[in-house]
């Protein structure tokens, strides 16, 4: 039976890796035990752009979906191909899970939206600015603004806490 499993290759080089595993399928007479090879990519639109394209975006780059069924000669066609670092979960590859699948295939075809990445950021946590007027300043976190990806610091100034907006980016936990 034919699983999706998820190989890891040289980020680049998905096209080619796609190409060869194909290519060598058919060369080793492996072609009935492979089914899809897979590039998850999605249509991107730019906002910024004067003129709104659409652009083919890869949603995992690195990484080929391959639908096969395995055994050790395709385990090992795969596996040996140029550019291919590894399955992932490594000498016993676990399949993807129909859920996962499903939620891959809703990604690529635009039905569902790649969620911004939560915050770590929460209020009364301490913090060490790193760049910026107030580096080397640890702060405590009173408001987060994920929309913005702002968050406003209570600094100690003189023995004044005094609030301070920062990007996510110029603070360590």
């Amino acid at each position: 039976m034919k699983r999706w499993y998820v190989v890891q290759v040289y980020t680049g080089f998905e096209d080619i890796v796609k190409t060869d595993i194909e290519k060598r399928a058919q060369e080793e007479n492996l072609q009935e035990l492979l089914g899809q090879v897979l590039i998850p990519a999605g249509e991107m639109t730019s906002f910024f752009a004067a003129e709104s394209k659409n652009k083919k975006e890869k949603i995992f780059p690195g990484y080929l979906l391959v639908q096969m069924d395995m055994s050790g000669d395709m385990y090992r066609m795969v596996a040996s191909t140029p550019r291919v670092t590894r399955f992932l979960g490594g000498e016993t590859p676990v399949p993807l899970s129909e859920k996962e699948v499903d939620r891959i295939f809703a990604q690529i075809s635009g039905k569902l939206l790649v969620p911004h990445e939560k915050t770590a950021f929460v209020v009364g946590s301490e913090v060490h600015i790193a760049s910026g007027p107030f580096s080397g300043f640890v702060g405590i976190i009173d408001k987060v603004d994920d929309e913005r990806e702002r968050i406003t610091v209570m600094v100690s100034i003189f023995g004044r806490h005094t609030p301070v907006e920062l990007g996510f980016d110029q603070v360590k936990k």
